[in-house]
């Protein structure tokens, strides 16, 4: 197992497919500079999901301003999207 980095978050998406929900998402990271460092998707019927995985390292936003800015986004596609630091989300769903 890799070893945490404060810096670290992860990025869920859940919402209806439809087109540019990645875009959408991708563009707000890019524009903060996070570095996408792992991603999935899949689409169930119509039901569309993504996980990421994104150093923040560098981000020009701190997390809470992150969170709202990635929310917007989502909000304007119709998606919800979340943002929890590496560690909280480790320790939530540990074992």
């Amino acid at each position: 197992m890799a070893e945490l980095s404060p810096t670290r978050v992860v990025i869920t998406v859940l919402g209806k497919n439809r087109p540019g929900i990645l875009a959408a998402i991708t563009r707000v990271l890019g524009e903060t500079n996070v570095d996408i460092r792992d991603i999935t998707q899949s689409v169930i019927e119509d039901i569309f999901t993504m996980t990421m995985l994104a150093d923040t390292s560098s981000c020009s936003l701190d997390f809470t301003e992150l969170s709202q800015e990635l929310a917007a986004a989502g909000e304007k596609i119709g998606v919800s999207v979340q943002v929890q630091r590496e560690d909280v989300f480790n320790f939530m769903y540990r074992l």
